[in-house]
């Protein structure tokens, strides 16, 4: 079996959009050029076809079979799914995949995450407790208070075949690993030195036998600058996290996690999930580069040459910046949420321990 090599058919594709684009009277400069593609360098044509290509010209597209159009696709059935698992958390992104089935049985899926032929703008999706992009994408508020309880649900139709529907459920999941961070933001970076200027070459001389003269020396290069230290890191802010439980067939963990005026609310599944809480200490800024000498200049020509100018000194890199302190977390938990702990990983690089307090914690909400 010969093997397929994908790079053999470049000049063919770049050809058949070439065509199309001197076909086209919108590119009317093109059909000059294209009349003329056995004479130019195929580097150059390609170079043009697959311009117009990757800047998204749906119609070429299609042509090419790259990509289809719906109203003009027969389709016998629809449906749809969340490829990286049944539901989304809050707080979090799923991309969305519908597949569209032909009446001979061939199958087309969206772009993106399908990574197939079919448009997203030539279908039509509604949805109710999360929500949906326009590019399939569905999403569900951070604040589980909004969905507690409910079931997300999406509805796609296809406006050109209005007899066709998929409907999809996405149960909102709390076994997944959520994330708080309050850590200190990075230093600024420090600005790099200039380079010192070349020095200039030297005056010519003579070199005629009868008459001659030394050149002139070269004037040194100019040192570079130091680089500048980059800024410190800033300091993360104190950390409050309670957690107590949330009773039921299936126990949840409620946990609200405090610092510098904002309150973020979780519910987590202990069996899967966990909750992240970073207060670390932000990382210092990177120094400047420092400067480079300039090149000393050359000797001017002459009997004797004269001398070339030293180069100048290179700057100083300028230091990294300290990092800043992690900020304290101290975590009250129910005593009923205590079997539960593990759930919870703290992180406050550059600061003191984290502090357990076992206490009654009402519910959060």
């Amino acid at each position: 079996m010969s093997r397929f090599r994908p790079l053999a058919l470049l000049p063919i594709l770049g050809m058949r959009i070439l065509g199309m684009l001197a076909a086209n009277p919108v590119f009317a400069g093109v059909r000059h050029t294209y009349k003329r593609v056995d004479n130019r360098n195929w580097t150059a044509c390609l170079a043009v076809a697959f311009l117009f290509a990757l800047i998204g010209c749906t119609p070429i597209k299609v042509k090419l079979g790259m990509k289809v159009y719906l109203d003009k696709t027969p389709i016998a059935s629809i449906a749809a799914s969340l490829p990286k698992g049944p539901g989304v958390a809050p707080g979090e992104k799923s991309p969305l995949v519908v597949v569209v089935t032909e009446p001979d049985g061939k199958v087309l899926q969206t772009e993106g995450a399908g990574k197939g032929k079919v448009l997203w703008k030539d279908l039509t999706v509604t949805a109710t407790v999360v929500t949906a992009s326009q590019k399939g994408v569905v999403s569900l508020r951070h604040d589980p208070r909004i969905s507690e309880g409910k079931l997300g649900h999406v509805t796609i139709t296809v406006p050109s075949h209005p007899d066709l529907r998929a409907e999809l459920d996405i149960p909102v999941r709390y076994d997944y690993g959520f994330v708080s961070n309050f850590s200190g933001s990075s230093g600024s970076s420090g600005m790099s030195g200039s380079d010192g200027s070349s020095g200039s070459s030297g005056s010519s001389g003579s070199t005629d036998p009868n008459n001659p003269s030394a050149g002139g020396d070269g004037s040194n290069g100019g040192n570079g600058s130091d680089g500048q230290d980059g800024g410190p890191g800033l300091d993360a802010p104190p950390v409050q996290v309670r957690m107590t439980l949330k009773s039921g067939s299936h126990p949840l963990l409620e946990v609200a996690v405090s610092a510098a005026g904002h309150r973020k609310l979780y519910l987590i599944d202990p069996q899967g999930g966990s909750l992240t809480v970073r207060a670390d200490g932000g990382p210092g800024g990177s120094g400047g580069r420092g400067g480079r000498g300039g090149s000393g200049g050359s000797g001017g020509m002459g009997t004797p040459s004269g001398n070339s100018g030293s180069n100048g000194s290179d700057g100083r890199n300028g230091f990294d910046g300290s990092p800043g302190k992690g900020g304290s977390i101290t975590v009250t938990y129910d005593p009923q949420a205590k079997p539960f702990l593990a759930a919870i990983h703290l992180s406050n690089r550059g600061g003191p321990a984290p502090v357990f307090k076992e206490e009654p914690v009402a519910p959060l909400w």
